[in-house]
């Protein structure tokens, strides 16, 4: 079983905020999930995410793989490099 971090989409149409949730690769990108890390809203300025950086770190140190999308944000706030340290 291959552990995805990725985003799952909500909102209206043209109104997308998206979780960051843990989920199976093989689920659907808006279906079950394991556990919610946080949030992402794109259309604010600036775009807010916010993200539970414990539950997160210990899903990647448990071998969870992040999309790029998602791992480009850990960057952002600085969550990236404390992964990369330990």
């Amino acid at each position: 079983m291959a552990v995805k971090i990725r985003l799952a989409r909500g909102g209206a149409k043209k109104k997308a905020f998206y979780q960051v949730v843990v989920a199976d690769e093989r689920f659907p990108r808006d279906g079950r999930f394991l556990e919610k890390l946080g949030q992402y809203d794109p259309r604010q300025d600036p775009p807010m995410f916010n993200v539970l950086e414990d539950r997160t770190l210990e899903w990647l140190n448990k071998g969870a793989q992040p999309t790029d999308t998602v791992r480009q944000l850990l960057r952002k706030q600085g969550i990236w490099a404390k992964f990369k340290q330990a």
